[in-house]
């Protein structure tokens, strides 16, 4: 089964591409990316907020985001092993359509069975729509572009976050939810036909594994900048669940309203940064180069929140502190994934994707998780104080990755060797290596 492709990509053609936006399938990606995640954003805070409404109570609300991000993260596991089977056009259109049409059925209730039944088939379209559109993009454009692709590929995601979260709560007040679950699912079906224009991409060599000697373990290759994304991540579910609650202490009044203000310019800053880190890459030639600094930068950004609250210093502070932590937060989104892709052969590409999305989506459950737990104990400015500490884990752990990275890269048709054999040598010459 298939949607009607047009004609299938050749390594030729994707070779010879100049520029992201004129790589043949990036334009219909991009955009089944942007509506089916701003499907996703519309709903994310009106959902728990119409199941209070309705009378429901506060676990229930709850647990409609954590049976959605379960359901995420088990398809996440799955979904390359579908991608192989079926393709992406085929997994994103389907993955699209179970992330859109299901919102109609909140329509019927906020029943725990009907709210939570329809959270976890959105979970799973969700899942699998997250891997896919990160694996797809690394295959549409030859390797001395992926940096930009994935930086325009995080753009697109933080424009729909930006525009879709405030927008569903506002058009509740206006229209009523049963409109905005409409809205949503029809611009989730906008993403299901940009996907039927994805072409197909060339399928890795099944036999490039055979030809090395040299077996590394996929969690080596991918371990650190996959922990180094997660810890990072954690900090960022203790700032999105937390920080208007926390800036509700420096300022009583308008604090949790400027907290939604923060958590903006925090986001904008990561888009940007995730953008300017895939210039980088390409520039250079190879990923990794600013890992280090932006997770102390990510790291600065939440130490720099804690100190705020401990000095109860003017709120307006809080916004260079949301800059400075978007800033690291974007560029190591960025650095991580391309290092993933660095490092595994090209068959192993939706694995990459996979791993990513899940140390992403579990860092940031378990940073809510645990920091929630932790606020039973201890107030705000510690909490943070410890987020910004665990980011500084993940930062030893990459240091003693360099320091014993020798055997990190598998060295047969990944995106190491590939950019070594279509680029000038001077670019990609690493520490005499």
């Amino acid at each position: 089964m298939k949607f009607f492709p047009p004609t299938p990509l050749t390594v030729e053609e994707i070779n010879s591409v100049s520029s992201v936006w004129k790589a043949r399938g990036m334009k219909p990606v991009l955009l089944a990316v942007m509506a089916a995640f701003a499907a996703w954003a519309v709903l994310l805070p009106v959902i728990p907020t119409a199941v209070l409404d309705a009378g429901g109570t506060e676990t229930l609300a709850g647990l409609t985001t954590g049976v959605f991000m379960l359901a995420t993260v088990l398809t996440q596991m799955a979904t390359p092993a579908l991608l192989r089977k079926f393709g992406f056009g085929l997994i994103m259109g389907l993955s699209s359509l179970l992330l859109g049409v299901p919102a109609f059925a909140y329509a019927l209730g906020m029943e725990a069975g009907t709210v939570l039944t329809v959270s976890a088939i959105r979970g799973v379209g969700f899942g699998a729509l997250t891997v896919a559109e990160a694996a797809v993009v690394a295959e549409l454009v030859p390797r001395r572009l992926l940096g930009r692709a994935t930086g325009t590929l995080g753009i697109m995601v933080g424009l729909s976050q930006m525009v879709g979260l405030p927008t569903g709560l506002a058009l509740v007040n206006v229209i009523g939810y049963n409109a905005v679950y409409y809205i949503a699912a029809g611009v989730g079906l906008i993403s299901l036909v940009a996907c039927m224009f994805i072409p197909a991409v060339p399928q890795a060599d099944r036999d490039e594994l055979s030809v090395a000697h040299v077996h590394v373990p996929m969690w080596r290759l991918v371990f650190v900048p996959g922990m180094a994304l997660m810890f990072v991540t954690s900090a960022y579910g203790a700032i999105t669940n937390f920080l208007p609650a926390a800036m509700r202490d420096l300022d009583p009044a308008k604090g949790a309203a400027l907290g939604g203000v923060m958590l903006g310019v925090m986001n904008f800053a990561s888009m940007l940064s995730r953008y300017a880190a895939g210039q980088v890459m390409d520039r250079k030639g190879y990923p990794g180069s600013i890992l280090i600094p932006c997770q102390f930068i990510a790291a600065g950004g939440v130490f720099l929140i804690a100190l705020i609250l401990l000095l109860d210093l003017p709120v307006w502070w809080m916004a260079l502190a949301a800059l400075i932590y978007g800033v690291g937060f974007g560029a190591v989104q960025n650095e991580a994934l391309t290092l993933m892709f660095y490092r595994l052969p090209r068959s192993k590409s939706s694995e990459a994707s996979a791993i990513w999305n899940i140390a992403f989506d579990g860092g940031t459950g378990l940073g809510s998780t645990m920091y929630g737990m932790l606020l039973t104990m201890v107030m705000f400015t510690p909490m943070f104080g410890l987020a910004a500490a665990v980011i500084l884990i993940g930062v030893v752990i990459t240091l003693l990755d360099r320091q014993l990275g020798k055997h990190r890269v598998v060295e047969v048709n990944n995106l190491s060797v590939r950019l070594k054999n279509v680029q000038p040598p001077r670019l990609y010459r690493r520490n005499g290596r």
